[in-house]
């Protein structure tokens, strides 16, 4: 993934365009990219401008600027109101209410729709996005019905990250694409929870309200700092002591509703950047239950 340095009203010349080995797959804008027809492509914010080849992707990398609603992607959204059929959440201060149908939710009927009350937390997919329109959220996958990690976020705590550390995190690889491994140094001396969100919000629950604000505390710190990968790794080891080892793990049932999968490794695992990390413990591996791919584990008192 190569980058380059751009600004606003410059043209995208045609050898800084992904060059893809497979010509069936379109070539894809993303934020901060505009298309003039017939074959004019200008950057609208000043940032890195970013190509992958593998994606056939192309997409300006910056820290400022407002979040503007893309279809497709996870956001984290509050309730603020709700109506008859639909809630209305705040994905931002200064953007219209994003509307949540209560039946997209995960095998959700007229009778066992979810009760969100104001201030609730959701983890939510954009699914529709127009600057005509209110943007519309969805709390499950159209094509399987699956929750796939979204939905309420219960406990835990909100941050708030600037927008080109969301996309950071949110990478398929943080540390090799990113160049950040704070959470996964921390999550080698801590258990905790994480949900990234392309709004600028990252929501962590860990065992103790300390811990969550050291966590979350940390990210917020290699975000303003700008940290190198040594510095994180600095940084961690500085506020996380590593723990005393335990024998066993114990599932949290509510997390194992139906999918009751077994994983036989310690390493975190992740859908749709929903990400567990449970720590460097020995387990007995039938004791930790992985539901839609999230593992779950909890210490024995």
């Amino acid at each position: 993934m190569a980058t380059k340095v751009v600004l606003p009203g410059e043209e995208i010349s045609s050898e800084l365009l992904p060059t893809s080995t497979n010509p069936s797959i379109p070539l894809k804008l993303g934020p901060g990219l505009r298309h003039i027809p017939p074959s004019t492509i200008t950057p609208t914010v000043a940032g890195s401008l970013c190509v992958d080849n593998r994606k056939n992707a192309i997409w300006v990398e910056s820290n400022g600027g407002r979040y503007t609603p893309q279809t497709g992607d996870l956001v984290i959204a509050t309730v603020h109101h709700s109506s008859t059929e639909v809630y209305h959440c705040s994905i931002t201060p200064y953007t219209a209410y994003a509307q949540l149908p209560q039946l997209a939710f995960e095998g959700a009927t007229k009778k066992t729709r979810p009760q969100l009350t104001t201030g609730s937390l959701i983890y939510a997919r954009v699914s529709l996005a127009s600057k005509h329109l209110d943007p519309e959220l969805e709390c499950l996958n159209p094509s399987t019905g699956k929750a796939d990690g979204m939905g309420e976020l219960k406990g835990g705590m909100v941050f708030d990250i600037s927008l080109g550390m969301a996309r950071r995190l949110m990478m398929p690889k943080p540390g090799e694409q990113g160049g950040i491994v704070v959470l996964e140094e921390i999550g080698e001396r801590l258990p905790f929870e994480v949900a990234v969100g392309r709004n600028g919000k990252i929501w962590i629950d860990s065992k103790g309200i300390k811990e969550t604000i050291l966590v979350g505390r940390a990210v917020m710190e290699t975000d303003r700092g700008l940290l190198a990968v040594e510095e994180q790794r600095r940084l961690a080891m500085s506020n996380f002591k590593t723990q005393p080892c335990v024998t066993q793990a114990k599932i949290r049932k509510d997390w194992i509703l139906r999918n009751k999968s077994y994983s036989t490794t310690a390493a975190e695992e992740t859908v749709n950047n929903r990400v567990i990390y449970p720590g460097r413990y020995p387990y007995d591996s039938k004791l930790c239950g992985i539901h839609n791919n999230i593992l779950s584990i909890r210490l024995k008192a």
